[in-house]
Parts: C-alpha cells; structure tokens; sequence
C-alpha cells in the first residue's frame, strides 16, 4: 500500500498584483535559465505569499470548516500596506524563492493578526516568501534582484488542489485603506 498525498489545502494568502506577478515570474524565469533549473515557474495568477496554512485533506474541506475561517478571519483589522521582495534564494527541498527583509513586515503582522483570531498559542515560524519554482537539483544563495512590489489590500481563503495549479477563492478580506492625509490643505 503506498503512501497517500493530501489532495486539497486551505490557506491564507496573499496575491501579487498582475504587475508584480509578471516581473516575478520574468525574474524566475531568468535565474532559472542563469543557473540551469528544470523546475516549471508559476503562472502569474498563482503568484502569492502564504500567511497562515490552515488544512490539508483527501476530499474538499467542510462548509462549516470555511465558514468558521471566514468569521475568525473577518476580525483582522490593519491598514493596506506596501510589501518588498528584494532577493531570490532556494529553500530547502527545492524551492526557488523571493524574500525580503524591512519590506515584509506588513506580511509578519498580518501573519500575527491572523493567528490572534484563530485562536493559536504558541510560537510558529513564518518566512514571508514567494515560491517561483521547485527544483531539488541545486540549492542558490540569496541573488539581489531589483525589488518586486505590490500593495496588499486584501487576504483571502483559498481551496487548493494540491498537484493541479488549481486554486478556488473561497472568501476575501479586505484590509482597511489609511484616510487621505489632510496636509498639504
């Protein structure tokens, strides 16, 4: 009998804007020629930072299970804010990622935010990246690249299915923009 894989994932992302995506994936796509890589790049649609992996499955996840998410995830309330990726790296098992520093710390709170509601304890690691590519043959040193930016006005609930490059939004979150500033008046 042989080992079976999950077949369905729920999480919270974040997307790229389409500008963003598109250079993400040029960028992937050049180091991936640079350095002889075989893994296939991500679409531009599926480009995203994962905030919080939630649930890995054999069958769709429950009604009740997304509605519970949707309600918890509801109660996060922060400001849009601006996200900055200015290297790619390889992770261990293969994936070839974009990382940041300063500019990722709105991607850490909304992290932290998300966990205060769902109610987790504890520690947990949280790398705010971008997945590019998989490939196991070769493992890259941080590359600085020019910096790929977006700004993040919403999170969503996503239904993955794992192997397919198929994702289902489930629900968006959108993240309160900052008033217009009165100076200058």
């Amino acid at each position: 009998m042989g080992f079976l894989h999950p077949t369905d994932r729920l999480l919270f992302l974040v997307y790229a804007d389409r500008t963003a995506a598109v250079a993400a994936v040029e960028t992937g796509r050049d180091v991936r020629h640079e350095y002889g890589l075989r893994g296939a790049l991500l679409l531009p649609q599926h480009i995203h930072s994962t905030i919080w992996h939630v649930h890995d499955g054999f069958s769709p996840p429950p009604d009740d299970l997304i509605a519970a998410l949707a309600a918890c995830a509801n109660r996060v309330s922060m400001p849009a804010f601006r996200v900055s990726f200015d290297r790619i790296e390889s992770f261990i098992g293969g994936p070839l990622v974009l990382r940041g520093e300063d500019g990722v710390v709105g991607l850490e709170l909304l992290h932290e935010r998300l966990k205060a509601v769902l109610g987790i304890n504890g520690r947990s690691r949280f790398v705010p990246h971008v997945t590019l590519l998989r490939d196991k043959r070769r493992l890259l040193p941080p590359i600085p690249i020019e910096p790929i930016e977006w700004t993040v006005s919403e999170f969503v609930l996503v239904h993955s299915l794992l192997g397919k490059t198929t994702h289902h939004v489930l629900a968006r979150f959108p993240l309160v923009s900052p008033p217009p500033s009165d100076r200058g008046r």
